[in-house]
């Protein structure tokens, strides 16, 4: 990757974040922009502002990403402090990356505009217009710095197919977390698809009642980013695919377990938002699938930080 491109990368993804802060700023300000009468987001003014703040953090550590990596400085970070936060980046801008296009042709096709269910609005369209293109923007340029930078610091890891993998003394207790992790993946996909059927077994009143076509579809995405996750754990750890490169099982891996991990604890700091509205409390089938699927995508990432670890060779800066 040319130092220009590295820059216009970096740049873009500063420019990205821009909307979602000042957006985020102002509500923590106290201002309504954007927020609709009648919204949830005003019924609980302190949730609301913490979140922000919270969400405020989240965007504001993108900006530090494209810096760290694009920048001399960057190369001195150790792995865990870059890879760690760019998992949780890819976690959280992947299902949207995802969802949002498929969203536009869903409502394309039913040929309504976008709503957020049949009861008061959550947030005015505009917003969604203005803010998603620029978590895609985000995501697809982040996405693109790390694999330049990971290619030149970690080029090993990813090197090779499935079948050349070195037997080591960790592949047993690596099939032990793949397995574990494929049973206890059964209950949320299981979930997910039959609420994205449909069904409204398990959800508490609030979440039913909002049901329209954007959560259909995130609902599917949610059951396919835990089978991307197993699917590459079993991959590498049973050696699955030899003819594969390494590129697959990891990417699947990679992806699947941030979207899980990330979008599953994400889900479940939500759905706690309304613990003092009897409606929107979560019920324990939620509960235990919002779990499910965080502690499928958290013992699926060590699979991949293992095999990092184990071929991680660093090219000298």
């Amino acid at each position: 990757m040319t130092p220009r491109l590295r820059t216009t990368l970096r740049n873009v993804t500063v420019l990205a974040c821009l909307p979602y802060l000042s957006l985020k700023i102002a509500w923590i300000a106290g201002s309504r922009i954007g927020i609709p009468d009648g919204s949830t987001l005003l019924e609980h003014r302190t949730t609301m502002a913490v979140a922000n703040g919270i969400t405020v953090l989240l965007d504001g550590a993108v900006v530090l990403l494209a810096l760290l990596l694009t920048r001399p400085w960057g190369r001195r970070v150790p792995a865990w402090a870059l890879a760690v936060p760019m998992w949780v980046a890819t976690g959280l801008l992947t299902p949207i990356m995802t969802g949002y296009p498929v969203q536009l042709i869903v409502k394309a096709f039913e040929g309504s505009g976008a709503t957020a269910g049949p009861g008061e609005p959550f947030l005015d369209d505009w917003v969604f217009a203005v803010v998603y293109p620029g978590f895609i923007a985000q995501g697809l340029c982040l996405g693109a710095l790390f694999v330049g930078y990971a290619r030149e610091r970690w080029g090993g890891v990813w090197q090779g197919r499935v079948r050349e993998l070195p037997v080591g003394p960790q592949d047993a207790a690596q099939r032990l977390v793949a397995v574990g992790a494929a049973l206890l993946a059964v209950l949320p996909v299981l979930t997910h698809l039959l609420w994205a059927c449909g069904m409204d077994a398990g959800l508490n009143a609030a979440r039913a009642a909002e049901r329209d076509s954007t959560y259909y579809v995130m609902e599917t995405l949610n059951a396919l980013y835990l089978v991307a996750a197993v699917t590459g754990a079993v991959l590498l750890a049973f050696r699955r695919g030899r003819v594969l490169t390494l590129k697959v099982p990891l990417g699947l891996l990679w992806v699947g377990s941030g979207a899980a991990a990330c979008w599953g604890g994400w889900l479940a700091l939500a759905s706690l938002s309304g613990v003092d509205d009897l409606a929107r409390q979560p019920t324990p089938l939620m509960n235990l699938t919002y779990a499910g699927q965080m502690i499928v995508g958290l013992l699926v990432v060590t699979i991949g930080a293992h095999h990092a670890a184990a071929r991680r060779t660093p090219v000298p800066a």
